[in-house]
């Protein structure tokens, strides 16, 4: 649902003292949230309006490292400004702040004219719209996995992050008693997202040590995007006032399982029925679902970056780890990389188990619909269900490596038409760049195995 905070009632809340700050912040290429802290009072008499950003936001690593080879800015275009554009529906208290209200910014030229084509919100925009042309609306949700540890984020770092402690010592899987000692945490995250207006549902203990998973009520794309970078966000601010740290990498240990962000999605038509549902279809999958389904497996290698964007994404792609290793579809199989859920009923969609907790909503989402856009247009067929084990299939395997992935979406006519040559070609920039910083930097794994015996 969008925002629990209208203008009025934020205006209201400024004149009675309840609310002196408001967080105006875009989404960033890795899906952080970046932007600035408004004077209440400054933000209710103008800057819900507008505001400005370096357009280097856009173009940057995990590090903010201004990164060459960006079409879009860079050093010899100076580094000029985008304008960072409120959306007032998205206007939310934050409980875990005091004070404070947050207000998500679309991505817009200097001077206000267009939205910037490879601003990840205006990325899912446009595939929403496509849908919406067609007289459908995507409903999606997604299913946040992430490790919890005893330790602050700065001792952590100071240590090199080494000694990493997760909150329990054995896996937690569905573990009441074990979930109870960490309540303190989970509590204020549960609590702390609903009172900002995210509709949460659950959270429960991950098959891991320390690992947790959080769960957002099923809504449209757009806002079911715009609360996973809430509740990341959220989640981490909340660990941190508590003094302890959490991580949304795929694998951050190559012992322990790796975090997921499954992504479930289904359509509904203009009426509001579901649009995947023939009650009189195998499976009760209609024939628009199958169609839509097919365009995604069939182009999977193309998409995957935007569901594993980093090189340690694809650490997390192991036999016998419930991540998939092949994008087959079968009901109810977490072996599969598409699994079928609510077989035969109302509320019939398909889980794509692929990506990591790492990926950014918006890009996932957006490839998902543009693949699955595809499949209709093209009356792609869906194969049969596999049956078993799918880590012993014989299926294509994705994508091993993130270089391989990047080849793929280069070379990509239905992304290429479905986002744009120039936004297709800057996200293969922002992988290569990752794939480039990974092979010259020496590992601790390199320095163990090597120092001595070679």
């Amino acid at each position: 649902m969008p925002g629990n905070l209208s203008f009025d009632a934020l205006r209201e809340a400024v004149e009675a003292g309840e609310i002196d700050t408001v967080v105006a912040a875009i989404v960033d290429m890795q899906g952080r949230l970046m932007g600035k802290r408004f004077h209440a009072r400054h933000f209710v008499e103008s800057a819900f309006e507008e505001s400005h950003c370096c357009n280097y936001l856009l173009a940057t690593d995990l590090e903010m490292n201004t990164v060459a080879g960006y079409l879009s800015t860079g050093w010899r275009a100076g580094y000029g400004d985008y304008m960072m554009k409120p959306d007032l529906a998205t206007l939310r208290r934050i409980p875990w702040l005091e004070k404070t209200a947050l207000v998500l910014c679309d991505v817009l030229d200097h001077h206000g004219d267009h939205e910037i084509a490879h601003s990840p919100r205006a990325m899912l925009k446009k595939q929403i719209a496509r849908l919406e042309a067609m007289g459908l609306k995507p409903m999606m949700a997604t299913e946040l996995e992430f490790f919890l540890f005893d330790q602050s984020y700065d001792h952590l770092r100071d240590h090199g992050f080494r000694d990493l402690k997760p909150v329990s010592g054995y896996n937690e899987d569905y573990a009441i008693f074990q979930t109870t000692k960490e309540e303190d945490v989970m509590r204020a995250i549960r609590n702390g997202l609903y009172g900002a207006g995210l509709p949460v549902e659950n959270s429960k203990g991950e098959a891991e040590a320390g690992q947790e998973e959080i769960n957002i009520r099923y809504s449209d794309a757009l806002d079911t995007a715009d609360n996973h970078v809430i509740v990341k966000n959220g989640c981490k601010e909340i660990a941190w006032s508590k003094g302890k740290s959490i991580t949304f990498m795929a694998k951050w240990n190559h012992a322990r399982v790796g975090s997921s962000s499954h992504i479930h999605m289904s359509l509904q038509d203009a009426k509001g029925n579901p649009a995947f549902y023939d009650p009189k279809a195998e499976h009760g999958m209609s024939k628009l679902m199958r169609a839509f389904t097919a365009g995604q497996m069939a182009h999977t290698h193309e998409l995957m970056i935007f569901l594993a964007p980093y090189v340690n994404s694809y650490k997390r792609f192991a036999r016998s780890s419930f991540a998939p290793t092949s994008a087959v579809w079968s009901p109810d199989n977490r072996t599969a990389g598409y699994r079928l859920c609510g077989e035969g009923t109302k509320a019939v969609r398909m889980e794509c188990r692929i990506g990591g907790a790492d990926l950014n909503p918006y890009l996932a989402m957006a490839a998902l619909i543009a693949a699955g856009i595809a499949g209709v247009e093209k009356k792609l067929k869906l194969g049969a269900p596999f049956a078993g084990d799918a880590y012993d299939g014989d299926a294509t395997p994705l994508p091993r490596t993130l270089k391989e992935a990047a080849e793929a979406l280069d070379g990509s006519a239905l992304m290429r038409a479905a986002f744009g040559g120039e936004v297709v070609d800057h996200y293969v920039r922002a992988a290569l760049w990752e794939v480039e910083e990974h092979e010259r930097v020496v590992t601790d794994w390199e320095v163990a195995r090597g120092f001595e015996r070679c």
